[in-house]
């Protein structure tokens, strides 16, 4: 299948962070001419604890690794076997990721062209859903013996590959996986390192130049490779050009899953103002139509954001980055329904108003149509832009869980407005501390949160 020998890999750790938590368990299985040529396999002692919830998933327990050996012991052995193969894994990223930090402890380099069969599976099977181990093992019939062990879940991955080659034309699966070990081409100010270290998962992540500036902040559910179409070579856009001529470095942060992205991304860009985000940068003079229905004298007026209250927002309608596009909107309604720019406000004087003229208005600026008939009218008008009533009694809290259940995040809200993100107790009490007048609007917080209630009929929500 390859013209080198190939390995598969899998790893069980202490935890997710490839440069605090440790390995506990590693099999190699290599592959030549198409045949298992070896079988390897070892526990290890990680020289720290192993959380309750990683004992469970794995049955790796602390008595079972306390006489094993540690990594360095083995580390030239397992070096090795490994070098000069092309590398295959399950999510490749993080084994890659927590053996060349191993390997770096040990003063060792380590660099072998990666295969990520999640992503081999995405690219021949883009129907599908999802593409995580049992996923996969379903779907194409596969057995494994002892789950969420090195050995069983690496030699999954071998009868997935051989899978693949009897399921599918062997010159279309030599394509994809020709594709994905093609190297990328990286801008000239960045290392191979830098894009080593994005993860695979939901995140966020900026692009700095020499000089410290931030050029760009970017979201994604899979960060590596929303960072890596950025370097393509057949850039579309001058931006993308001017981005890979000035990046020199990347920061990532990873979140637990595509709200908290969103979220994050959005913050990002108010706080920071990258130069070249030109969407979700921060507008100070956010406005909305205001309309007293229980006042019969009341005309619409355009107020700032500043001056709404978030807990009265569904008594204005629409929001709007600018006053000329809250006024365009309002006369779009008013030509529409026929209304008076005179009793909406938008004209003054008096007799009837322009439109009038041009019997455009049903008049009830000159008494041809009842007052009260023009505001029942103006009304239904408007209640396609009624800003949503906040729809819980007060904060809340959503609980979003990433993929691999390693990672939890709890992002806070009370009547649309954004108060942050905790992954622990203590994080959440901190930010429960927020008093009511420290509330901020932020138009684009509100769609995200809307929108994520639109996709999500029963959200995780922990009201607090």
């Amino acid at each position: 299948m390859f013209e080198r020998d190939t390995v598969f890999v899998d790893i069980e750790t202490t935890g997710g962070n490839a440069s605090r938590d440790r390995i506990t368990e590693l099999a190699i299985l290599t592959m030549r001419n198409g045949k298992l040529v070896s079988e390897w396999e070892s526990l290890f002692n990680p020289q720290r604890y192993i959380p309750e919830h990683i004992q469970r998933l794995t049955g790796i327990d602390n008595d079972m690794v306390s006489a094993a050996p540690r990594f360095e012991t083995l580390c030239h052995e397992i070096h090795e076997r490994l070098s000069g193969c092309v590398f295959v894994a399950h999510n490749a990223r993080f084994d890659y990721g927590f053996l060349k930090n191993e390997f770096k402890r040990c003063g060792l380099p380590f660099k072998v062209p990666v295969l990520c069969t999640v992503k081999l599976s995405r690219q021949l099977f883009p129907e599908q859903k999802r593409h995580n181990l049992d996923s996969i093992m379903l779907r194409h019939g596969l057995q494994c013996d002892a789950r969420h062990r090195a050995y069983g879940d690496a030699k999954v991955l071998f009868d997935f590959l051989c899978t693949l080659y009897s399921q599918l034309e062997a010159a279309e699966v030599n394509e994809v996986i020709a594709r994905l070990l093609k190297k990328p081409s990286l801008p000239p100010g960045l290392k191979e390192d830098d894009v080593d270290a994005v993860p695979d998962g939901p995140g966020v992540y900026e692009f700095y130049d020499r000089s410290g500036a931030l050029l760009y902040v970017g979201k994604s559910v899979r960060l590596r490779d929303r960072v890596l179409s950025h370097f393509s070579s057949d850039h579309q856009h001058s931006k993308e050009m001017k981005i890979s001529q000035n990046i020199a470095s990347i920061t990532c942060h990873e979140t637990a899953g595509e709200l908290g992205a969103l979220l994050l991304e959005a913050k990002l860009i108010k706080q920071k103002l990258p130069v070249y985000n030109y969407r979700l940068r921060r507008y100070d003079r956010l406005v909305t139509l205001h309309y007293d229905v229980h006042d019969e004298d009341s005309i619409i007026s355009i107020r700032t954001a500043d001056t709404v209250d978030p807990t009265r927002l569904s008594q204005h309608y629409g929001l709007f980055k600018t006053n000329k596009k809250a006024k365009e909107a309002l006369l779009e309604i008013i030509k529409q329904h026929q209304l008076c720019a005179k009793l909406v406000g938008l004209e003054s004087g008096k007799g009837a108003c322009f439109a009038y003229q041009l019997k455009r208005c049903r008049g009830a600026c000159v008494g041809d149509e009842p007052v009260i008939q023009h505001r029942l009218r103006l009304l239904n008008a408007l209640l396609p832009l009624r800003n949503q009533a906040w729809p819980y009694q007060g904060r809340i809290g959503i609980r979003e869980i990433s993929a691999d259940r390693k990672r939890t995040d709890i992002h806070l809200f009370e009547h649309w407005c954004y108060l942050g993100s905790a992954q622990d107790e203590a994080e959440l009490n901190q930010l429960k501390l927020f008093e009511d007048n420290e509330l901020m609007f932020d138009l684009d917080t509100y769609r995200i949160l809307t929108a994520y209630f639109k996709k999500n009929e029963h959200p995780d929500i922990i009201e607090l």
